[in-house]
């Protein structure tokens, strides 16, 4: 499909890129995402294909489009420049900036929405007001709340809207009345909210499910009475108000979350799911076209996963199903799903992590399933991998056949409602995002990508290194004649939940950046990232330092017998969250290796981390205090001999900067000299501009000083 007016306005800004640095652009394009097609649903009803996009690679403003994939039929449903003139007012509710920071949110306008597979209306919010669209009849309508709304959600049969307000949740009925559904005045306690813990590590940011019938919904009651309080003063404004954060760090209480079915008149089931405290963690919620629920939760010490029945009119519960794991059983994207009688789950048993319905093994061993993306009487629909650096889209049948639908090298996502399938392509052959629509394996349309291509060019080598044979990437720059010695850069994430190394050119920008500087750059995933096996992640349980260390000097080590013009004498490390705990720990442990450090954001005490994220690897606290020890970077602070810069976002809800600044006291009074850059107002994600462009700067100089490289001014 091509838009003409579309790719006149992308060709512009390509034209004015090449007045403008790579720091500068990326920053702008909000990492290059921004014009890029996102968030996609797909209407049984009518197979209409309802997704978000900006205008163009500069332009963070996501609007609403449909797409009729038979007859090309592509319209903008909704404009937020336009809702704003009808009664959008610019204010977002403290549910949905948080919502934002979960899922790490750089855009602006329309952001998310809900749809129905049976009814043409969506839902969405917009400054901070309520809207429906209608996908037929292109009918835009402003829905009066009684305050900001958040999380709206249409229900199946598309005439009710509800939503989450004050922490509490309404709905609007088919004449516009804004109606209670369950609430109070209790400021620990929400309704229909996910908690942190859920959003942030679970991936479930939801708290409240419609009935089929769309005259129920089934409701979380959070309470955070017992969990920790903690403020953050995020402003350089001495007279601004520390904000007020409850979190569980690990050891202490996680936030109570209890359930309820709630009529629309009021009538409420309560539903005792933690099983007299014996599951700690809601995980998700399938709710049926036979009204039946089914809860997927997690013990606290998380070796053990459960499915749970509950009978939408008692509120009676039944385990159906259970599976355990020595070390930790994992959360994966998708499941489990129950269809009919059949409970499909995705469970690591050997090498694999597999997909298993009714407790037998579908997919074979050297298959890992990354998440499922729809079920169905036919079968299966999976993203996998057989590599690490790549992801597939492959259908099992439910007695074991398997087709895989996503073609060529590259990372592959997929939506679908079982007859249309949504495929977003990334690879090394191209930049940007592929997306193309299938129907009975067949593609019938495409999706044009507006995003705006790097003003950079990649040198990128991939390697399997060393005796565990690491995926990596070596990035040379450029200019570079073959023989002058390179100072090396260690640009790792080297953690659980991440990779660096796939097949997409969207991950090495910033990496070419600093090679094209006059540096070496090596990307490593180490043991503990996903994509290779469940033994391999399993590596680091107990200890989130020494493997991961280890093989990022593995993988330099192995580099420097390739590529004989690594100076090893001059090397630096950089990251970011868990990169930036790595980059403190490996010149603080090993200065015989690492000439220099950045740390962005690093967790720097894992006491201080989240329960679920932290107790997954180390286990409580109080049961496994040695591996709290051995892992806190403030108890090696007096063994720094080599420059180390702390970056840290003051308004950090995740990492918080407490994290720095004890680390930073430790230095301190061991007499260690170091640099500490705070940052006010910017969160984990630093979505702002002018900081995202100024730090690649300030880390390049900062590594340039302190290995005694000269500067290139024009960067």
């Amino acid at each position: 499909m091509k838009i003409t007016v579309v790719a006149n306005i992308v060709g512009e800004g390509r034209r004015k890129l090449q007045m403008e640095t790579f720091p500068r652009q990326h920053a702008r394009t909000r990492r290059f995402t921004v014009g890029a097609p996102r968030s996609f649903a797909i209407a049984s009803k009518n197979s209409l294909i309802s997704f978000l996009q900006s205008s163009s690679g500069s332009d963070p403003m996501n609007k609403l489009w449909t797409l009729n994939p038979h007859s090309q039929n592509l319209q903008m449903l909704a404009d937020p420049e336009n809702l704003v003139k009808s009664g959008g007012n610019h204010v977002l509710s403290k549910e949905e900036q948080s919502r934002r920071e979960r899922v790490r949110e750089v855009g602006s306008g329309i952001v998310s929405y809900s749809s129905s597979n049976e009814s043409p209306n969506i839902a969405f919010t917009s400054g901070g007001s309520l809207f429906t669209a209608n996908l037929e009849t292109n009918v835009v309508s402003n829905l009066e709340t009684t305050c900001n709304a958040f999380d709206p959600q249409v229900s199946p049969s598309g005439d009710l809207v509800a939503y989450v307000g004050d922490g509490n949740l309404r709905y609007i009925d088919a004449l516009g009345n804004d109606r209670l559904i369950v609430g109070g005045g209790n400021p620990d306690k929400s309704y229909g909210v996910a908690d942190f813990i859920a959003a942030e590590e679970m991936g479930r940011r939801r708290g409240y499910w419609w009935s089929p019938e769309g005259n129920r919904l089934l409701v979380t009651e959070v309470d955070e009475s017992d969990v920790l309080v903690w403020h953050i003063l995020n402003s350089s404004d001495p007279s601004s108000q520390p904000r007020t954060l409850r979190y569980p760090k690990a050891g202490t209480n996680n936030p109570h979350v209890g359930l309820s079915i709630y009529s629309l008149d009021g009538d409420e089931v309560q539903i005792d799911w933690a099983q007299k405290c014996f599951w700690e963690y809601l995980v998700n919620i399938q709710w049926t076209e036979k009204s039946e629920i089914y809860l997927t939760v997690q013990t606290r010490n998380q070796t053990t996963m459960g499915i749970l029945r509950v009978d939408s009119v008692t509120g009676a519960v039944e385990e159906i199903y259970r599976w355990t794991d020595e070390y930790w059983v994992e959360i994966i994207s998708g499941a489990p799903k129950i269809f009919g009688e059949r409970v499909i789950t995705v469970e690591d048993r050997d090498e694999s992590r597999a997909l298993v319905v009714d407790n037998v093994q579908v997919s074979s061993s050297d298959i890992q399933i990354r998440s499922l993306v729809h079920c169905n009487k036919q079968g299966v629909l999976a993203a996998v991998s057989t590599n690490p650096l790549e992801q597939h889209i492959m259908h099992f049948d439910l007695d074991g056949g398997a087709t895989q639908l996503s073609e060529g090298a590259g990372v592959h996502d997929a939506v679908s409602n079982g007859s249309l399938t949504v495929i977003q392509s990334r690879s090394m052959d191209f930049d940007g995002v592929q997306t193309r629509i299938y129907e009975n394996n067949a593609q019938i349309a495409e999706i044009q990508d507006r995003s705006e291509n790097p003003a950079i060019s990649l040198n990128t080598n991939f390697h399997t290194l060393g005796k565990r044979n690491l995926e990596t990437v070596v990035l040379l720059p450029h200019n570079h004649n073959g023989t002058t010695p390179l100072p090396v850069l260690l640009d790792p994430y080297g953690g659980p939940h991440a990779q660096r190394v796939r097949s997409a050119r969207g991950l090495f920008g910033v990496s070419q950046w600093f090679a094209d500087q006059g540096f070496a750059v090596i990307v490593t995933d180490g043991r503990g990232t996903s994509g290779r096996s469940p033994a391999f992640e399993r590596e680091v349980y107990g200890d989130l330092a020494s493997a991961a260390l280890e093989d990022q000097i593995d993988a330099l080590q192995a580099a420097a017998a390739i590529y004989d013009q690594l100076d090893l004498g001059r090397v630096g490390i950089r990251g970011w969250s868990f990169g930036g705990y790595l980059a403190a720990l490996a010149v603080l442990r090993r200065p015989d290796i690492f000439h220099a450090g950045v740390a962005g954001a690093p967790v720097t005490d894992w006491e201080l981390y989240d329960t679920h994220y932290t107790e997954r690897y180390l286990g409580h606290p109080q049961n496994n205090p040695e591996n709290y020890q051995k892992t806190n970077l403030c108890n090696e602070a007096h063994r720094l001999e080599r420059p180390l810069l702390l970056i840290h976002g003051l308004a950090d809800d995740n990492v918080v900067a407490a994290h720095t600044f004890q680390l930073s006291q430790a230095l301190l009074e061991a007499g260690k000299p170091h640099e500490v850059l705070p940052l006010s107002g910017v969160t984990h994600m630093t979505p702002q501009e002018t900081v995202a462009e100024n730090l690649l700067r300030i880390q390049l100089r900062f590594i340039q000083k302190s290995l005694s490289i000269s500067k290139e001014e024009d960067v």
